[in-house]
């Protein structure tokens, strides 16, 4: 390949100036910066995808959590709890503004119902038994706020998930009911929180849930808690009356992050 003068042609207009030099590539060379700008940029698209598909995994739809409207305290004194979003419809539950412990009462919304653009009914999971009821509330009736963490259990698996704005959290290994006593399946949510002072059996932390266990004879009629033990050999295995038990560390990480009202799934 002839190379051109490294000073520039001159221009012919004015013999005194020179056109900037030409840049010489040789046609090697530009193949192979060719080659390496493609392969470059296929690694580029293959991080990209990558990064796209773990958000998916992480926020898609093939997340463990459920998806639920908020949760919130109850504005009236009772809360009737109807089988449609009517007012005409049967009472299933009625749900009393405060605990006989004076501690509020929460609700979890899972749908809502909207007339002209606004919130009229909110469908609620029913605390009490049997495990699993639903029904319809006015909107008017409660102030809801976003819950932005929910727990996910896998009974068979003996592990909980804590899940944050649909992303992963946190991990841990669990202890479930035994057999006869199985920690039940459902959707539920954090009634209270508390630090055991007597029943030191629950470990640093305990989270009273809206499950009920097969117990019925337990305290607060057979409530399933989400709590820390000192026994934690038996984690990763079914030996309890219904609860969840978990390591202190772990007790501890969720008492700092879980309001009440947080949503709960336990799947097999």
């Amino acid at each position: 390949m002839t190379r051109r003068n490294p000073r520039g042609p001159v221009n012919a207009n004015r013999p005194g100036l020179r056109y900037p030099p030409a840049v010489v590539v040789r046609r090697g060379v530009r193949g192979g910066a060719r080659r390496c700008l493609v392969m470059a940029a296929a690694l580029l698209l293959a991080v990209g995808l990558a990064a796209l598909l773990g958000s998916a995994r992480a926020t898609g739809a093939t997340t463990p959590t459920v998806r639920v409207v908020g949760s919130g305290d109850i504005e009236w004194i009772t809360l009737p709890v109807r089988s449609r979003p009517s007012t005409s419809a049967p009472v299933i539950a009625h749900i009393p503004q405060f605990r006989p412990d004076y501690r509020p009462n929460v609700v979890l919304a899972l749908a809502a119902e909207h007339a002209n653009g606004k919130p009229s009914w909110y469908r609620i999971s029913v605390p009490g038994r049997p495990n699993g009821r639903t029904g319809w509330i006015p909107a008017a009736a409660v102030t809801l706020h976003p819950m932005h963490w929910q727990i996910v259990i896998f009974r068979g698996a003996r592990k909980m998930e804590l899940w944050k704005d649909g992303r992963l959290n946190y991990t841990t290994t669990v202890a479930v009911g035994r057999p006869g006593m199985e920690t039940p399946l459902g959707t539920f949510y954090v009634t209270v929180r508390f630090h055991p002072v007597q029943q030191t059996f629950l470990g640093v932390y305990a989270f009273e849930t809206s499950a009920y266990s097969k117990l019925s004879e337990w305290p607060g009629g057979g409530k399933v808690g989400i709590h820390g033990t000192y026994e934690p050999q038996l984690l990763g295995q079914a030996v309890s009356h219904g609860c969840v038990r978990m390591s202190n560390t772990a007790a501890a990480y969720l008492r700092d992050r879980i309001p009440v009202g947080t949503p709960i799934r336990i799947l097999p």
